[in-house]
């Protein structure tokens, strides 16, 4: 987990989710968990995407109020 602790946050400014959608991204938690979740929109209280347990990818939501922090990875290049 040492590479987690050294990742600098992509934000904790949640309007800022927007610009992770389709993009994998780690989130952490106010009551302390953290997973990867591939987020698809953001509403005005939710944000909708993938989360990886049990083995695979499950669609799943988050209310914006218990996250607490995210970082998203570098956009995938395109070759256009």
């Amino acid at each position: 987990m040492r590479y987690m602790e050294e990742m600098p946050f992509y934000g904790q400014n949640l309007r800022g989710l927007d610009n992770c959608i389709f993009r994998f991204t780690y989130m952490w938690l106010r009551n302390g968990d953290n997973f990867w979740f591939f987020l698809t929109a953001v509403g005005h209280e939710r944000a909708y995407g993938y989360r990886f347990f049990g083995g695979r990818w499950n669609q799943y939501s988050i209310a914006l109020r218990n996250i607490d922090a995210y970082h998203c990875s570098p956009p995938t290049p395109t070759p256009y």
